[in-house]
């Protein structure tokens, strides 16, 4: 039994109150948060008055939600009407959105009380979450360590138990990798699947709303109450209804896994070999596990940072200080103002992509590079399509090493590239994919076992991570 379930139980035989809870959880934050930098803005007010509110629809007898007076927390790109949402920019500082995003907005009316906005990258443009204008988030397995990228900050908030889930975004693995790093849950739900509204934009063909949690049925109580059609997004799939709940306890005897060869020889030693001691726990549950190749896995990388870059140059051309964000002090002609603003406040690495994205889509350089990126788009999709009518599930790591020590990647340029060589590939097809822990390495250091499903095939994968949680006996406990 998942955390959600177990204090939904304890609220309505009012063991607790949604109150207690939540005072309990913020002094958590209050004490805690300081050495782990997971919240960049605490929302203690909006928190006691939805667990007010809560409190008194248990007094009156009235229905509740499972996810009523639950303590969560939100990526800071996600808006919120009325609080502050920056993307760790100092562009965006001091920018309250007029509206909720659709996913917020869900979660508001079941109830859920909002702790706060967890830090991220800047821009989700990042992989240790060290772009954060607000500095870093630690990892909470060790302190001198990175919590991953970009949704560090929720990362760190769900590992360290100051919230029971959080909402991040993943455009090239942020949910997936800063799970793996620290030791959670983290679910990216098919493109379609989830509401993009309200997110604000870093890639938009690539970029997904995701679930951070401490269990998998936790994710799959969450990923439930967030997903399905929003008529405020172009992308959203129509007739997609899932609940994954009911799917947790099937039996996957049977199943069909395969495993990138690809992928599997970029891991270090440590990961590779926990991740072959995973396959087995598979095999003894009755799985079929298979290693095939698919050179195509190689090119997905070069192809995500083309596609990625070229659509935030496009998308962060409304920071211009007149459309959006804040201004320069200076300047002495709109074009000063312009490049003033935004050479003093983005970020080194979102400057970095937006040059690169820039250059991409240039003339004489378009058809070279980005038109070449989308062609190597649509030929990994079809070879998907192809592996996944052999196999019901891909199983690789989802980070080929674990977490850098803070500090580490500025000097190591080649291991920013590489760190998301595992996670692309589901955002380029549009595929769900799931991140959960399977073991530590030497320095005691979370690693992170993904499993990648066919589109919207969510109730499978939280179906096949369910079952290793059982197998491995890490059912989370209250």
């Amino acid at each position: 039994m998942g955390k959600i379930l177990k204090l939904h139980q304890m609220l309505l035989r009012k063991e607790i109150s949604a109150k207690e809870l939540t005072e309990s959880y913020i002094a958590k934050v209050n004490n805690e948060n300081p050495a782990l930098n997971a919240y960049v803005r605490v929302t203690e007010e909006k928190a006691l008055t939805t667990a007010d509110i809560i409190d008194r629809k248990i007094a009156g007898g009235l229905t509740l939600d499972l996810l009523s007076g639950i303590p969560m927390a939100l990526k800071d790109n996600i808006s919120t009407k009325g609080i502050e949402t920056s993307c760790c920019s100092k562009i965006l500082e001091g920018y309250v959105p007029v509206y909720d995003a659709t996913t917020w907005h869900r979660l508001d009316e079941k109830g859920a009380v909002l702790l706060g906005k967890t830090n991220m990258d800047e821009f989700a443009m990042g992989c240790t979450c060290e772009t954060s204008v607000f500095g870093a988030s630690r990892n909470p397995q060790n302190t001198g360590f990175v919590a991953g990228g970009s949704s560090g900050g929720s990362a760190t908030a769900v590992a360290a138990d100051l919230a029971l889930f959080s909402l991040g975004s993943d455009t090239g693995g942020s949910v997936r990798q800063p799970a793996s790093f620290c030791g959670c849950v983290g679910l990216k739900p098919t493109y379609g699947a989830v509401s993009r509204y309200g997110l604000i934009a870093y890639a938009s063909s690539l970029d997904t709303v995701g679930v951070m949690a401490q269990n998998v049925e936790d994710t799959a109580v969450v990923f439930d109450s967030i997903s399905g059609f929003d008529p405020m997004d172009s992308t959203s799939q129509a007739d997609y209804v899932p609940c994954t709940v009911d799917s947790l306890e099937k039996s996957i005897k049977g199943r069909k896994i395969g495993v990138p060869k690809e992928l599997l020889e970029k891991a270090d030693p440590e990961v590779k070999a926990l991740l072959l001691k995973s396959l087995e726990k598979y095999e003894n549950l009755g799985c079929f596990v298979e290693f095939f190749s698919m050179p195509n896995l190689i090119t997905a990388l070069p192809a995500y940072y083309i596609i990625a870059c070229a659509e935030a140059s496009s998308n962060l051309g409304r920071y211009d200080s007149v459309r959006f964000g804040n201004r320069a002090e200076s300047f002495e002609s709109i074009h000063q103002m312009i490049c003033k603003t935004r050479g003093e406040m983005f970020g080194n690495e979102v400057k970095k992509r937006i040059m690169l994205g820039t250059f991409v889509l240039s003339d004489g350089y378009y058809d070279k590079y980005y038109a070449k990126a989308q062609r190597l788009r649509q030929c990994l999709m079809a070879e998907f399509e192809k592996v996944f009518a052999k196999y019901d599930v891909l199983i690789t790591p989802t980070s080929p090493k674990t977490a850098f020590k803070i500090g580490q990647i500025q000097n190591d340029k080649e291991a920013s590239f590489n760190a998301d060589v595992c996670t692309v590939c589901a955002n380029l097809a549009g595929l769900p994919a799931l991140s959960l822990d399977c073991g530590k390495d030497e320095k005691g250091l979370p690693v992170g076992l993904q499993i990648i499903g066919n589109r919207f095939r969510e109730s499978l994968i939280l179906n096949m991570a369910r079952q290793f949680e059982i197998a491995r006996g890490t059912e989370s406990e209250l």
